[in-house]
């Protein structure tokens, strides 16, 4: 079982790196995520469309400037 999980940690390791060869933005775990569910028999490219989308599309939850408090 050890060996297993050290060819899963080295594969990953391999994807990361070429995903940030690739600059795709993707962090280590949104790739263990993305792979998992390619594994579980996702269509590869209608994740990397969705993918694609989330990243296009602004942060609903970003910092927006607001007004200076008029609390003392």
């Amino acid at each position: 079982m050890e060996e297993a999980a050290k060819t899963a940690r080295e594969s990953l390791d391999l994807a990361f790196h070429i995903s940030n060869i690739l600059d795709t933005g993707l962090d280590r775990h949104t790739l263990s995520v993305l792979i998992a569910l390619c594994d579980l028999g996702l269509n590869p490219e209608a994740l990397a469309a969705v993918v694609r989308e989330l990243q296009s599309e602004p942060c609903p939850f970003s910092p927006t400037p607001t007004a200076p408090s008029s609390v003392p």
